[in-house]
């Protein structure tokens, strides 16, 4: 089992960095959908946009 981990050691660590950001970045959709803010919408230009209104509360 010992050989195994050293023999896949950095595949090991990067899986982890790697589910540990897609984890943050769920995490962050979560938080800003509690907060009422939009998960897709970040840039500011609203009112251009066809998907402005299911994307923001009324």
């Amino acid at each position: 089992m010992l050989q195994w981990i050293s023999a896949n050691f950095w595949t090991i660590i990067i899986c982890a960095v790697l589910t540990g950001i897609v984890a943050a970045i769920i995490i962050s959709m979560v938080r800003k959908k509690k907060q009422g803010k939009s998960v897709a919408c970040n840039c500011g230009c609203c009112k251009d946009c066809a998907m402005h209104g299911s994307c923001h509360k009324h």
